[in-house]
């Protein structure tokens, strides 16, 4: 293996975020695709930067970010934070005592790791579900999560997302919603209601995720369970900064659910597209998908004997992919612990009215070269580790 660890994860992102620049400074920014649908963004005027200072910034819009926070999410009150895997650790550091347990139910493995692992940091043991049948609460459980939407867009069906809900409920115990692209993703395409319609107590969601924020999170909820939140929160230095407040006021402002709904029918041409000549590709509410197990069907279809593992091989072609063909893909960019899967996002700005044969050629010429340097480890190593 060449990824081996978090760190390995860290050196890669680093790298990908070299070949970034450089591709901005060489070609500047009209020659990147960014497909990963968190391609986010920061919205402000000159008169609101001017007001982002340490105590001024917070006084003028943490009021605005109640009202539309609301809107967006429901709940009774919001809570900004610094990412949503900040919300996810200051809900279990405030909820979630050592030696309690946490249940999660989601679509489909893998959760996120953040839940898991700030479960680990309070001692509370963790299990998780996809199949309710299986799914159980244990008496010693303080907290449900719920994820929406996984990090590969698989979303949860809503009547077993009510269903979970009122299991929890029977047994007096919170429910907290990752819904870090759900809350887009399952209202504008698949006509769900809110988290918080559906009952849940918690949700927390991404807002550069399918809409034009900044990196960070977004609660909302019960009044009661967002102070405690807040206060742990604000403990540990997991709040939103003044800054990234006003961006998610205006992201929220700015956010239509018409490019996912656009996404949808191009989604179908460009499927098709793609499977006369591959079998590796899975729709998306949005887009394509190449799973890691997928590419390593692909790859041995086509008879393909590489050292590499199959990690590895999703890592390698993001890569390839940025490199030399400027597309922007989660594996290239994500952090430690996010998923491997490839995939092709067609609601994002920089690809919502792209020619699809256009991106066709890119992602088909870019396989080839994967299939080539896969049988070289040390150029593998050297483009990964750029």
């Amino acid at each position: 293996m060449i990824v081996n660890s978090s760190l390995d994860e860290v050196k890669k992102r680093e790298s990908a975020l070299k070949i970034i620049k450089e591709i901005i400074n060489n070609e500047g920014r009209d020659s990147l695709y960014d497909v990963t649908g968190l391609s986010g963004g920061f919205i402000a005027s000159d008169e609101e930067l001017n007001l982002l200072e340490t105590y001024v910034g917070p006084a003028i819009f943490e009021d605005e970010l109640q009202i539309v926070g609301k809107e967006h999410l429901g709940g009774e009150k919001v809570l900004a934070v610094n990412r949503t895997s900040s919300g996810i650790l200051a809900s279990i550091l405030a909820l979630v005592k050592k030696g309690e347990h946490v249940s999660h139910f989601l679509a489909e493995f893998p959760a996120h790791p953040s839940i898991p692992r700030s479960c680990e940091i309070v001692g509370a043991s963790y299990d998780e579900f996809v199949e309710i049948d299986k799914f159980t609460i244990p008496e010693n459980s303080s907290l449900v999560v719920i994820t929406g939407s996984t990090m590969d867009h698989k979303v949860i069906d809503e009547d077993l997302f009510k269903e979970v809900i009122d299991m929890a409920h029977e047994k007096d115990v919170p429910v907290l919603v990752d819904d870090a692209s759900g809350a887009r993703l399952r209202t504008a395409v698949f006509k769900q209601n809110k988290a918080t319609e559906l009952g849940a107590d918690l949700v927390v969601t991404s807002t550069d995720k399918l809409m034009p924020g900044p990196r960070g999170g977004l609660m909302a909820g019960r009044e009661d369970l967002i102070n405690e939140v807040k206060i742990k929160a604000n403990q540990f230095g997991l709040e939103a900064q003044p800054p990234l407040i006003l961006a998610m006021v205006n992201a929220i402002k700015n956010y239509t659910g018409d490019n996912l709904v656009k996404a949808i029918s191009r989604k179908e041409e460009f499927f098709n597209l793609l499977s006369k000549k591959y079998e590796m590709f899975e729709k998306t509410p949005t887009g394509v998908n190449v799973s890691e197990l997928s590419l390593k069907k692909q790859l041995k279809k086509l008879d393909i004997k590489t050292e590499l593992s199959d990690k590895d091989c999703c890592f390698l072609w993001a890569m390839i992919l940025l490199k030399d063909y400027g597309i922007i893909t989660i594996p290239a960019v994500g952090m430690p612990g996010a998923s491997v899967s490839i995939r092709f996002d067609l609601s994002t700005q920089d690809v919502i009215d792209m020619n699809l044969n256009q991106l066709y050629e890119k992602i088909d010429a870019s396989f080839e070269k994967l299939l080539i340097l896969s049988q070289d480890i040390e150029k593998s190593k050297e483009l990964i580790f750029y």
